[in-house]
């Protein structure tokens, strides 16, 4: 493909990445294919190239095969897992990143993304209120695009174990104890898989909101360290998957004061991105963030605007990363990074390479501003609050913790039933939640709260408008009342 062809593909691209937003809303949001279906229509062996109008024939193609077989992630009814962004202005950063591809390891393989990145992470930290000990210009602390929360989290946990073992050498690998709670998402035990640490989950209760207590984990140190167990890190979570859940952050660094070799981690992949708002950050735990943890993360992929990939790390003391992830052979040593006057952000993650991510997040940042931001997330919170009240009023629902930001947890219990015990309400809610699973026009997520059946709605998308909501909860009430019948 020349220049000119692709200048033609990439208008015909353009178009239909355009046709395809406008259209969202009159799609199904769950793809319907089977799998193997895509190997079915797709040759068996790699094509030999075509003669003539190639792009066309391949693009076609993705039109054709492709579609049908995605979740539409940005659809208005999609209220599954946590949103995914998509917007014009990321779509355009990511089309220019890639049109200068390049491994961006260190400065100077290319300055502008090394720098680009640093001011974006510090324009990031002011936009969610972080202290300044965690900005790239404070040159102790700073900020790094990682590809995701799960990511960050391992990139944390390999600083943490590096300090300790620093610090405690005398220390056997296998006796160090990673600490999560048993709503941490699964990146907390994966990181464990990973490093091949011992993992303990803490247990939290629905009386405390599914958060995790300061004497839960002052008591699970004393079990652990009486065994002749280092624990040496703690995930906590501001904004759990299952239920928006805020671990007690103040009451937790009561406690870690006096265990200081304990780093603190928090998760804060989609409900950190609420920080733009200045409302929400006590609540949120942003206080104790800002004065005890020793790094945040937070994704703007999820609820901020920014295409995937892209997970904001901080961290307060650099060194503590450099420290663990610094290899430099020969060939990577260059004037500046031996002088130590430009970052070199291949020794913050894991690869050596990584994209121009920061691109996208300049896009939508000066596109958007802090004001678009900020109605963005409250427009989201707003819809969430209507509907969370519905559940409250409702004869068949029936929250199961309290709702938080964007996001509501219910289970179908008809009030006219009230004997039912929760083994039968799980039975029940299972088969409702089969109901709307088997639909193609709304997406949920079920999950499990302690031995609680439910379902999860969280509404992010930016096209989700009042009119959505009130459908998907016409939706549902039409849906259990079928079962109910039966």
């Amino acid at each position: 493909m020349n220049a000119e062809q692709f200048r033609r593909a990439g208008y015909q691209a353009i178009d239909r990445i355009c046709d395809y937003h406008v259209t969202l809303r009159d799609r199904p949001v769950l793809s319907q294919v089977e799998p193997g279906y895509l190997r079915k229509v797709l040759p068996s062996q790699p094509p030999p190239p075509l003669k003539a109008r190639t792009s066309s024939f391949i693009a076609d193609d993705y039109q054709k095969h492709i579609i049908p077989g995605l979740t539409h992630w940005q659809h208005p009814s999609f209220f599954a897992y946590f949103p995914t962004s998509s917007t014009f202005e990321g779509i355009l950063a990511e089309l220019y990143a890639s049109s200068t591809s390049n491994p961006g390891f260190n400065w100077s393989v290319s300055p502008a993304c090394t720098e680009l990145e640093a001011v974006v992470m510090d324009w990031i930290a002011q936009l969610l209120g972080l202290d300044e000990s965690f900005y790239n210009i404070s040159e102790v602390g700073g900020g790094v695009i990682q590809p995701s929360a799960s990511e960050s989290a391992l990139v944390a946990t390999v600083a943490a174990r590096s300090r300790y073992i620093h610090e405690h050498p005398q220390v056997a690998m296998e006796n160090l104890v990673l600490y999560t709670t048993t709503q941490t998402h699964s990146l907390g035990k994966k990181a464990g898989l990973v490093l091949g640490l011992k993992v303990r989950a803490l247990g939290v209760t629905a009386q405390d909101d599914f958060a995790l207590r300061g004497d839960t984990l002052k008591v699970a140190l004393e079990e652990d360290m009486n065994a002749g167990f280092h624990p040496f890190i703690l995930i906590g979570t501001v904004g759990t998957t299952s239920s928006g859940a805020v671990d007690r952050l103040n009451e937790i660094a009561d406690v870690a004061k006096h265990y200081p070799f304990l780093w603190l981690h928090v998760d804060a992949a989609w409900a950190g991105v609420a920080f733009v708002c200045p409302e929400y950050r006590e609540a949120y735990q942003l206080p104790a963030i800002n004065s005890y943890v020793d790094s945040f993360c937070t994704s703007f992929y999820k609820w901020g605007l920014i295409q995937f990939d892209g997970s904001c790390l901080w961290v307060r003391h650099r060194k503590h990363l450099t420290d663990a992830l610094d290899v430099t052979p020969e060939f990577l040593r260059t004037k500046y990074g031996n002088a130590g006057t430009a970052i070199d952000y291949r020794n913050w993650q894991l690869g050596l390479g990584k994209r121009f991510r920061s691109l996208k997040f300049w896009f939508v940042l000066r596109a958007r501003g802090v004001k678009g931001l900020q109605k963005y997330i409250s427009d989201g919170i707003k819809l969430n609050t209507k509907f969370a009240q519905s559940i409250y009023e409702s004869e068949l629902f029936s929250v199961v913790t309290k709702p938080s930001l964007a996001m509501t947890v219910f289970r179908l219990a008809p009030k006219s039933s009230p004997q039912l015990s929760t083994p039968e309400l799980n039975i029940l809610n299972r088969a409702f939640y089969a109901r709307l699973a088997a639909r193609n026009d709304i997406a949920l997520t079920q999950t499990d709260l302690n031995g609680v059946f439910c379902i999860r709605m969280v509404i992010g998308a930016e096209q989700t408008l009042e009119s959505d909501v009130d459908r998907a909860l016409a939706l549902m009430k039409s849906e259990a009342m079928v079962l109910l019948k039966k």
